[in-house]
């Protein structure tokens, strides 16, 4: 588990002048399948995100042998 701060990652893009961000980490369980916290915060990333005219393009979790797009499985 870790903490996410949805003003950071907004900062972040805002300071960049970014219009798209992907978001990427990493499950060292191994398992590429996203948790129900990683679905929520997305969704509360791509709310904020929208708020700004800023686009969440995808959510990539990663593991030492697959990757999981959430954008590719309609989740985004």
């Amino acid at each position: 588990a870790t903490i996410v701060d949805v003003r950071k990652i907004m900062k972040t893009a805002l300071d960049h002048k970014a219009i798209g961000i992907i978001l990427c980490h990493n499950h060292p369980s191994g398992n590429h399948n996203p948790s129900n916290e990683d679905i929520s915060i997305t969704a509360k990333i791509k709310q904020a995100a929208s708020t700004l005219d800023i686009n969440l393009l995808d959510h990539v979790i990663i593991t030492p042998t697959k990757c999981f797009s959430m954008a590719d499985n309609s989740l985004i």
